[in-house]
């Protein structure tokens, strides 16, 4: 969460991060409402259970938080870490028409043909019908963009998964700069987005997502230690 502050990822002490427990699937881990991500310890962090009772911890479990991550948690077992957010270069593409990722830039062939979108804006989500239904709309993607709304990723690992949020934001605002040049967009071929896309796929197989979080780390542990408390 200090990385993600850091990268601008966050807004205000919204937005929320969760991860599901290894070997307790009836339980995640999740930051208590209130805080803000630059200030949140590794002591801060709750446990909490399917029915939103916190197990180990003090502190509040935001509502939205709870309706939205229960339930990808859920309904996705390989989504073990969901990270949501309102980072604005993609929460810009939301916000648009048939606002797409397009295959513009290598950052973006990193996620073609594994992004899922959602059309309709529903309101905050207070409840745990409107988290089943953005579940429901993940389905077997790793991203989903909400509309007028924000993103979700999600992944098998935290490193993974920040890999992704990051990289994601990267692809989203270079799309956005383009688009400002009211000049044509350049998209790579199907079959090459396909094939630079299978690269990507095979890459994240190995250890590439892990030394570049393990990086930025390191970065943390010269620079803000007491994240770790």
């Amino acid at each position: 969460m200090r990385l993600a502050a850091r990268f601008e990822f966050h807004e205000g002490i919204d937005n929320h991060f969760s991860y599901a427990v290894p070997g307790m699937e009836d339980r995640f881990l999740l930051h208590p409402y209130g805080l803000h991500w630059s200030e949140v310890t590794a002591g801060d962090i709750l446990m909490v259970d399917r029915e939103g009772r916190v197990v180990a911890g003090e502190g509040e479990v935001e509502v939205s938080a709870f309706a939205i991550h229960s339930r990808i948690h859920r309904q996705h077992p390989r989504a073990r870490c969901v990270l949501h957010t309102h980072m604005p270069y993609a929460t810009a593409l939301t916000a648009v028409e048939q606002g797409r990722l397009e295959p513009i830039n290598q950052n973006s062939l990193r996620f073609y043909g594994d992004v899922a979108y959602d059309e309709d804006y529903g309101g905050l989500a207070h409840d745990v019908d409107e988290g089943a239904r953005i579940a429901a709309a993940l389905g077997d993607k790793r991203v989903l963009f909400l509309a007028n709304h924000g993103v979700i990723v999600a992944g098998e690992t935290i490193a993974g998964a920040f890999d992704d949020l990051y990289f994601l934001e990267r692809a989203c605002r270079l799309q956005v700069l383009a688009m400002a040049t009211g000049r044509a967009l350049k998209r790579v071929s199907e079959n090459m987005a396909a094939h630079t896309a299978a690269q990507f796929r095979r890459n994240n197989g190995g250890p590439y997502g892990q030394i570049h979080f393990d990086a930025l780390k390191r970065r943390l542990d010269r620079e803000e230690p007491d994240y770790a408390r």
